[in-house]
């Protein structure tokens, strides 16, 4: 809290103003002067609480790496011939 007052005030001083006035005077009735003005001024911190969500996102990427491996086959075909060299005709 801080404060800090101004004030518009003149005190004044009695003890002159009496110096030369005869202390068998007559008293005078109050003169009442303008209302002065003291102005206060106070600094009220409020604290104010802020609620901020914070989400959290996950992104997952699955990456696919596609690799070859080749397989090899063979095939196989038979085929057969007849050769007949020296045998006759009719046998």
């Amino acid at each position: 809290m801080n404060s800090r007052c101004i004030e518009n005030e003149m005190q004044p001083d009695y003890q002159q103003m009496n110096q030369g006035v005869d202390s068998c005077a007559v008293p005078c009735p109050p003169i009442y002067e303008c209302p002065m003005t003291r102005v206060c001024e106070r600094v009220i911190v409020h604290e104010v609480p802020h609620v901020m969500p914070i989400n959290t996102k996950i992104v997952n990427r699955h990456v696919y790496r596609h690799t070859y491996t080749p397989v090899f086959s063979c095939e196989e075909c038979d085929t057969c011939e007849n050769v007949y060299e020296s045998c006759p005709k009719n046998f």
